[in-house]
């Protein structure tokens, strides 16, 4: 097993569901991240604030993801 899946693994689930939901949702009202997809799907995501905006907000939710997919394959495979 590589380095990145022992360390995805070893990050605490609870840990990544609050980094979620307080800086990829931040700030509240809309949630910036969902501003910032928006923007993408509408070809408009251009200046590097916003692409760094997109980065910071949305990594947390890749992670969070990405550990939920880790999660489903080591149950699938009974470990």
């Amino acid at each position: 097993m590589n380095f990145s899946m022992k360390f995805l693994d070893n990050i605490p689930f609870s840990t990544l569901l609050i980094i979620s939901l307080t800086l990829g949702l931040a700030p509240f009202t809309p949630p910036h991240v969902w501003e910032k997809l928006q923007m993408l799907v509408a070809g408009t995501l251009s200046k590097p604030i916003d692409i760094g905006d997109l980065l910071m907000h949305g990594a947390p939710w890749l992670v969070l993801f990405a550990k939920l997919a880790r999660m489903g394959a080591s149950t699938t495979k009974g470990e």
